[in-house]
């Protein structure tokens, strides 16, 4: 899937492949390590337990911004999302996870977002980039304390 305007940004994650994928499908856990986003509200799921349609608000600044994903999936190497409600005039994108080991994994976030009001061209590529970089690296951090908390059981029950 490739969309106009849409951003990139990639890095190496210290967990397996499924850990990432349980960790960015647990969407009842964003507000605990995705800052930008206040709150979460899982509106339907698939018939495997994965969110189907998802509700975001984020605060920003004076008002919060309410958004709804449609969300599909590849398990456990591939999600994609669309906007089909909300404040926002259209949010597309896609994560996409390659193991590069048992316990590495590179994750590749592509995401293109139409605010639906103006923005100087330079500012919204330099916001939109910021931003998606931030969600990756805070996605990571997540990523990463979930596999060595798991780790830390698995070694204190052997």
């Amino acid at each position: 899937m490739s969309i106009q305007g849409e951003q990139e940004f990639s890095t190496e994650i210290a967990a397996p492949v499924d850990v990432c994928f349980q960790v960015i499908t647990t969407f009842e856990q964003y507000p605990e390590w995705f800052s930008a986003i206040a709150a979460v509200a899982v509106l339907e799921r698939y018939p495997n337990g994965l969110g189907k349609i998802v509700e975001f608000g984020m605060d920003m600044m004076f008002k919060r911004i309410r958004y709804v994903l449609e969300y599909r999936y590849q398990p456990p190497t591939h999600l994609e999302w669309r906007s089909v409600d909300g404040d926002i005039e259209s949010i597309a994108g896609r994560y996409d996870f390659q193991p590069l080991s048992k316990i590495k994994t590179r994750a590749t976030c592509r995401q293109a977002v139409s605010v639906g009001f103006w923005v100087p061209g330079a500012v919204k590529k330099l916001l939109e980039q910021t931003a998606l970089k931030q969600s990756v690296l805070e996605f990571k951090a997540a990523a990463e304390a979930a596999y060595a908390a798991k780790a830390s059981r698995k070694s204190k029950s052997a």
